[in-house]
């Protein structure tokens, strides 16, 4: 008999934490279920800062590309002016083997082809010749440098004019999303 009593304060037992239960799942509380108003707060407070953080992120973007900037400006620097230094002593050694040439060679080569001189030959035209070449090669390395550049910042033109595009359409989308959001709304 004990067994039953048991068996009935058992069922009914379960049957009050039952009712407990569907009371409290079936009443909503105000605590529980936050206010239209808060929940218009709490996504204008998370919308703020993800748009801090954004802002954040973009200065920090800005500051690394005013670095890169510098960076980038620093190693034209460098390349212009290890181009003029080599060029500068490059000249210079020829200058000095055109003059040590001249003085070894001009005699012999005067007392050889005295009688049949060329003027293409001449130990005077030739560093003229060599000079004319260096200061061409120079140039065409200076130019194709100039190239470069132009082609790289001709290539950020158009990311930029991308990167334009891509914000406009971003904020007609973002328009869009949120006119269907509004049409839902009133639906």
């Amino acid at each position: 008999m004990s067994s039953k009593r048991e068996a009935d304060k058992t069922r009914v037992s379960s049957e009050e934490e039952r009712t407990k239960v569907e009371s409290v799942t079936t009443t909503p509380s105000s605590s529980v279920i936050p206010s239209l108003a808060e929940q218009h707060h709490s996504i204008d407070k998370a919308m703020d800062q993800t748009k801090d953080n954004i802002k954040r992120t973009i200065e920090e973007a800005r500051t690394e590309t005013t670095r890169n900037t510098q960076a980038i400006n620093n190693c034209q620097e460098l390349a212009i002016l290890a181009i003029s230094e080599i060029s500068d002593s490059y000249l210079e050694s020829q200058k000095e083997i055109a003059k040590s040439f001249q003085s070894t060679w001009v005699p012999y080569l005067e007392n050889t082809y005295g009688a049949f001189w060329n003027n293409w030959i001449s130990p005077q035209r030739t560093p003229e010749g060599y000079a004319r070449t260096v200061s061409t090669f120079v140039d065409n390395v200076i130019a194709t440098n100039r190239l470069a550049n132009n082609a790289t910042f001709a290539n950020m033109e158009v990311q930029r004019n991308c990167w334009h595009a891509v914000s406009l359409i971003a904020k007609e989308l973002s328009k869009i999303a949120a006119n269907v959001a509004k049409t839902f709304q009133q639906v």
